[in-house]
């Protein structure tokens, strides 16, 4: 790494490992073999390891699922297609988030439907926010719910085994 980072030698053939503080200025051209794999997160990363000069850089992506089913090849597309069309990282937190789902709110999955019943994280940001802000406030006021007994019956009876956790968190 470091005769790469002197221009001693001009190929790095790595891991993503790079992904992590790796600092060449003249880095300039990235190869992500089976870019498939990778999360756009991830991707958006390691691209990032290059370009950082003066020189203009290029990130390309190499898919390995043409031996895949057609769905399998039309979502890597889609994702990687996401990632070359913004460099954006806000941009694709959302695109992710619409392509892989929210997970739930109440368990461990994070990826697929949510478990949300009348809302969309993308769609109702500024309800939910709100929504957020006067449960917080609540809680401040009222920990354990004394003062809002319906509150507590309406928890209890949807988080019953996650009450606990949901007052820790």
């Amino acid at each position: 790494m470091q005769r790469f980072r002197s221009g001693e030698i001009d190929v790095l053939i790595s891991t993503t490992v790079v992904e992590v503080g790796v600092d060449v200025p003249n880095a300039t051209v990235m190869l992500i073999e089976d870019a498939e794999r990778f999360g756009l997160s991830q991707l958006h990363q390691l691209r990032g390891r290059i370009g950082r000069g003066g020189a203009p850089s290029t990130c390309l992506l190499l898919s390995g699922v043409l031996d895949q089913p057609e769905e399998e090849r039309t979502r890597a597309r889609a994702r990687l297609d996401v990632v070359a069309a913004t460099t954006d990282g806000f941009k694709l937190a959302e695109e992710d988030l619409k392509l892989r789902g929210s997970g739930t709110i109440m368990d461990e999955r994070q990826a697929g439907f949510s478990d949300l019943k009348l809302t969309n994280l993308l769609k109702d940001r500024a309800i939910l926010a709100e929504a957020r802000s006067e449960a917080f406030g609540l809680i401040d006021i009222d920990p354990d719910l004394r003062a809002n007994p319906q509150v507590r019956l309406e928890m209890e009876g949807r988080f019953a085994d996650r009450l606990e956790w949901l007052f820790q968190s």
